[in-house]
């Protein structure tokens, strides 16, 4: 009887005992895996809300004030190519030299037909001051009642032709130093010549490439006044006004530049619904057209959530935080930046403002970890 009561009594302790350790030993399990690891001496910062400037930033391409498609004037074989890209050159220099055969054999022919004139011209004039002192003796004579008015008359005539042939030949003259002129500008196209003094940034041809007038050989521009054209939405024009000082960042030199706006063009793209805007810039040597740069238009203040660059964590594209919850715990969140602030940097959306934040996590992952600040 005894001995059935204690098997009874197993039967029933059994499971519960054995439910117990094990159970203890899974709550043992549990309790290691849940525990977060511990990281002490982090530095904590916070989120804060404040007013800060606010900014219009309009992106655009850096040009050069003066720039200049250079062409020939007529058509020929280039012989000759005296320029290339990064030249620098003077106003007038000769860039490159086109066959001037023909020109030349013209205005040879030009020359002889102005020599010419001009010996003609010079006949001419002779004969008028003669046919011009003859008239003025008779005159005198006639005067006096000495000579009959037919024969006055005959001397009158032959001056007044003198004079003509004189007039018609020094037209000739000027008609041949206006055709001598032509033939030497036709001549002198044969040279391509700088407008203004500046850099070769493009070269279109070399030696043995056909010219023709309107097709652009090189791009000449001027180095030492650059601009910024920027694109502003239609809705942000009433900002801009006319020599309004601008702030310019040019990113590839990592450079701010004090502009200044020097037009705001008055049509308005109806595809994009913006307008060009032009900010002069001030001389800097390491400026070249086609830079990438932002234009900083001031437009008043906004509030903003503003945390420290140095909390700030990459993950590849994007960009996140450590928050620290209530109970020491990080979490990675991700945000989307705006301007720099000083050391500090807006958030334009994954954060309220009142957190509490990991102040430089640096490359440690400490998302799940809980944080012990420092003190």
């Amino acid at each position: 009887m005894n001995m059935e009561r204690f098997r009874s009594l197993a039967t029933i302790l059994f499971p519960l005992i054995a439910l117990g350790i094990f159970g203890g030993c899974s709550g043992a399990r549990n309790e290691d895996v849940l525990s977060p690891e511990v990281v002490r001496g982090v530095a904590v910062t916070s989120a804060r809300r404040a007013t800060v400037p606010d900014y219009l930033e309009a992106a655009g391409t850096v040009r050069a004030s003066q720039t200049s498609q250079i062409s020939s004037q007529m058509m020929g074989n280039i012989v000759e190519v005296r320029a290339r890209e990064g030249d620098r050159v003077a106003r007038g220099q000769v860039l490159a030299v086109i066959d001037d055969a023909q020109p030349r054999a013209a205005l040879d022919l030009a020359g002889a037909g102005q020599r010419a004139a001009q010996q003609q011209a010079v006949a001419s004039e002779s004969d008028f001051h003669l046919a011009e002192a003859t008239f003025q003796r008779y005159q005198n004579l006639f005067d006096k009642k000495s000579v009959s008015p037919q024969e006055f008359d005959e001397i009158k005539a032959r001056f007044q032709g003198a004079q003509a042939r004189r007039d018609m030949s020094h037209a000739a003259e000027a008609q041949a130093q206006a055709a001598f002129d032509e033939a030497r500008t036709a001549q002198e196209h044969s040279r391509v010549r700088a407008p203004f003094d500046g850099v070769v940034t493009e070269k279109k041809v070399d030696a043995g490439t056909l010219a023709s007038p309107g097709t652009p050989l090189f791009t000449l521009e001027d180095p030492r006044h650059y601009r910024l054209e920027a694109s502003v939405d239609e809705g942000d024009l009433g900002l801009l006004r006319t020599g309004q000082p601008v702030t310019v960042h040019i990113d590839a030199l990592n450079v701010d530049l004090a502009g200044k706006v020097s037009q705001v063009v008055p049509a308005v793209d109806s595809a994009t619904r913006s307008s060009v805007v032009k900010i002069e810039l001030p001389a800097n040597p390491r400026l070249h057209s086609g830079l990438f740069g932002r234009a900083r238009i001031s437009r008043g203040e906004k509030s903003a959530v503003l945390v420290l660059h140095s909390a700030v964590v990459e993950r590849g594209q994007l960009q996140a935080v450590y928050v620290v919850d209530g109970s020491g715990i990080a979490a990675l969140h991700y945000i989307t930046l705006g301007s720099l602030q000083g050391d500090q940097v807006e958030v334009l959306s994954g954060l309220d403002g009142n957190e509490k934040l990991v102040a430089d996590p640096g490359n440690q992952e400490l998302n799940g970890r809980k944080i012990e600040a420092r003190r």
